[in-house]
């Protein structure tokens, strides 16, 4: 009887139960999250952000909300309107994608360069705020591929290092964060006049033979001093002529250069559009990507985030004893992404031994897929050791990180299903140095569904 009486009360209140969403019993009513917040772990990480950040805050540096009451968000602004402008060859499935993704990849400098495997800037902007980092505090990415999460914690006036193996992560890292603030007179002149300024990059760098892996035709030598560690790449005996005025200055010529080496990416891959066609068009995305952003953060410049992009070891980090208040880090897909392979003609470019970085690079190390697994978790565990090192007590080591089961099925000789997962063998090292773990959650990866299907973020807390 008791349970009869319980059903029709719940059936009475299911009008009531219905008639309000999740998001209304999430978030405040004065809170309008953005459009297409539609996976389990950003809900999640919304909630979070209403919880840990005041209304001004939110306004400010919240990656989920549009408006905050009356006041729309430096997020949505940064979002709104026209993302990436696309060349109009583009596919429907290219264009589909920075629509349906607005808000989540795409917006300020990120949509510059492509690179497989990078992270969603939106999540990394909710994490930093779960995470409880402020303006003037540091965080630490010691695989920062191509530089998220430098570019957003310089956005939200927090202090960054962004450490990488690959000379040419540290360039590009470094190119776009410069991009918030390049000058943009030289660079309009520079696509007004884009010819002899690919003409100019071509005579210093040369160029990929169209639909081809082969390296270069007419290539000139190392184009960057062995300087890893300047701000900027420095140049070897530049052809005269051929450049605006203004082009040379460094910020200005880091951009140009990664436009062409963008687009030296795109003629390697396919014979779609003639070499120069190709980088006109870049230029052109990457003018209005530069004036988009710098438009919105007019007369706030001062309040952007000091970053560094650095080369380096993740496993030896030139960084002081707890010495900075949060970090966050994917470690590479080593079992799913060759990075070098992709890289290897802007590595080629910048005069890298590609055999002896292969020796220095977490998840490459190794003949055998066994004898890499094994590597790979010997180094992580130095890794781990380090931000441990580095990290203020009680603060967050926040890794992004998948699993390919079947393929570590075959490595470790067990079946898929006991197989375990590069995020349980993370957990127990950070564990071991000290690294508790504080949340985790699971998020769908889209674009490597044939090799993992779901990532997983682990937050860990130093004891």
């Amino acid at each position: 009887m008791a349970a009869t009486t319980s059903v029709a009360a719940s059936a009475a209140g299911l009008g009531e139960i219905l008639s309000q969403s999740l998001q209304a019993r999430l978030f405040p009513p004065h809170l309008e999250p953005v459009p297409e917040l539609n996976e389990l772990y950003e809900l999640e990480l919304a909630f979070y952000e209403s919880q840990i950040l005041n209304d001004e805050e939110l306004i400010r540096n919240g990656a989920y909300f549009a408006r905050v009451g009356e006041v729309l968000t430096r997020h949505f602004l940064m979002c709104s309107g026209e993302p990436v402008r696309l060349p109009q060859h583009s596919s429907s499935r290219l264009k589909s994608f920075f629509q349906t993704k607005q808000f989540k990849t795409g917006y300020a400098t990120h949509g510059l360069f492509p690179y497989r495997g990078k992270f969603h800037p939106q999540m990394i902007k909710g994490l930093i705020n779960v995470m409880g980092l402020k303006p003037g505090e540091t965080v630490v990415d010691p695989m920062m591929g191509s530089g998220t999460v430098l570019i957003e914690a310089c956005l939200m006036g927090v202090r960054s290092v962004g450490v990488d193996a690959s000379p040419f992560c540290r360039f590009m890292g470094q190119a776009k964060i410069d991009a918030l603030r390049v000058p943009l007179a030289p660079v309009r002149a520079a696509v007004k006049h884009s010819e002899p300024v690919f003409e100019y990059f071509r005579g210093l760098a040369g160029h990929p033979k169209p639909g081809s892996k082969t390296r270069f035709e007419d290539y000139v030598g190392d184009l960057f001093a062995a300087d890893p560690q300047g701000e900027h790449p420095a140049r070897r005996s530049p052809p005269k002529g051929g450049l605006p005025a203004g082009c040379e200055a460094p910020l200005v010529h880091s951009f140009l250069l990664l436009a062409y080496l963008d687009s030296a990416g795109y003629s390697e891959r396919s014979t779609r559009r003639p070499p120069y066609e190709q980088f006109h068009a870049i230029l052109e995305r990457y003018l209005f990507v530069a004036d988009k952003i710098q438009r919105i953060l007019a007369g706030t410049e001062s309040e952007l985030g000091e970053a560094k992009s650095l080369e380096g070891d993740a496993r030896s980090l030139p960084l002081d004893d707890s010495s900075v208040d949060g970090i966050i880090f994917s470690p590479p897909y080593s079992f799913a992404i060759d990075y070098l392979e992709n890289d290897s003609f802007h590595l080629g470019f910048m005069g890298v031994d590609l055999s002896q970085l292969r020796q220095r690079m977490i998840g490459l190390r190794g003949r055998t897929l066994r004898e890499k697994f094994d590597l790979y978790t010997a180094d992580m565990d130095q890794v781990i050791a380090e931000c441990a090192r580095v990290l203020r007590t009680g603060r967050i080591c926040t890794i992004v990180v998948g699993t390919n089961n079947n393929q570590l099925s075959k490595i470790l000789d067990v079946p898929p299903e006991e197989v375990p997962g590069i995020d349980e063998v993370l957990t127990q090292l950070g564990d071991r140095h000290g690294l508790g773990l504080a949340r985790k959650l699971s998020r769908q990866i889209t674009g490597m569904a044939n090799t993992m299907r779901n990532e997983f973020i682990l937050m860990l807390q130093r004891a």
